[in-house]
């Protein structure tokens, strides 16, 4: 008899904990609306060392400075990084495994909270928002991502700088992300909205969105939220990172 599939609302931190108490390379799994079945990173990626990063990615994080919010923490390895330069950093992620593994590895502001709970913090709280790892994709869908991009221009300073990671994708020639990307045109989403849900082992998360773009539509969907991209870095055909501050009134 096959044994009923074990659902949770967190495979991703339980595969962070294994990670990091077994010290073993591990990764997600991740299964799109339309049964395609990838890897969800580098295995190995959460843990790694600072060493290890991608160029462009260091050279983004050169750009925080004051208080920080790093969106999506995960085991906290940006966190970490810019707490170890003296910054005062506040680590978010909805999910539990998560911030226990960040917080045993040494972040000192850890809360179990989503994207979608920036209200709770109060207005100005910090000067630099870090969304790294793919992050800028956590807003979902363009029209949730202009509504989050007003309320973090409301809890950040008058000086306030969001260094957001993506990856652009129209990079592919895969026969499967192109059927995707039809997909989503013809229903009236932008070509790099995913729907998907994340396995580890047997456990199994929730469907959630994500969002990749270009870097034109990340301008499109800045345009009038009162942040401005001022610089990119890294390959604007793949993996890169946008450096956005508050526009000028």
């Amino acid at each position: 008899m096959v044994k009923k599939v074990n659902t949770t609302d967190d495979p991703y931190g339980e595969m962070l904990l294994a990670s990091y108490r077994s010290g073993e390379k591990l990764s997600e799994i991740i299964e799109r609306e339309d049964s395609y079945i990838d890897t969800g990173s580098t295995p190995g990626l959460y843990l790694s060392e600072y060493k290890s990063w991608p160029a462009a990615e260091k050279r983004a994080l050169n750009y925080a400075s004051g208080r920080a919010l790093d969106v999506g923490c995960g085991a906290g390895r940006h966190s970490l990084f810019l707490q170890d330069k003296g910054l005062d950093v506040t680590a978010i992620d909805n999910s539990r495994g998560a911030i226990k593994v960040g917080k045993a590895r040494g972040i000192r502001r850890p809360l179990i909270r989503s994207i979608s709970e920036l209200s709770k913090f109060k207005t100005g709280s910090f000067d630099t928002v870090l969304m790294m790892g793919n992050n800028f994709g956590l807003f979902g869908d363009h029209r949730t991502a202009r509504r989050l991009l007003n309320e973090l221009g409301r809890i950040t300073s008058d000086a306030g700088v969001i260094i957001a990671g993506t990856r652009n994708p129209y990079g592919t020639t895969s026969r499967d992300h192109l059927r995707y990307h039809k997909l989503n045109r013809d229903r009236g989403r932008l070509p790099g909205q995913i729907t998907f849900r994340v396995r580890f082992g047997s456990l199994v998360g929730e469907w959630f969105d994500y969002l990749l773009v270009s870097p034109d539509e990340m301008e499109s969907i800045l345009e009038g939220t009162g942040w401005q991209i001022i610089k990119f870095l890294g390959n604007k055909s793949g993996n890169y990172y946008a450096v956005i501050k508050k526009a000028e009134s």
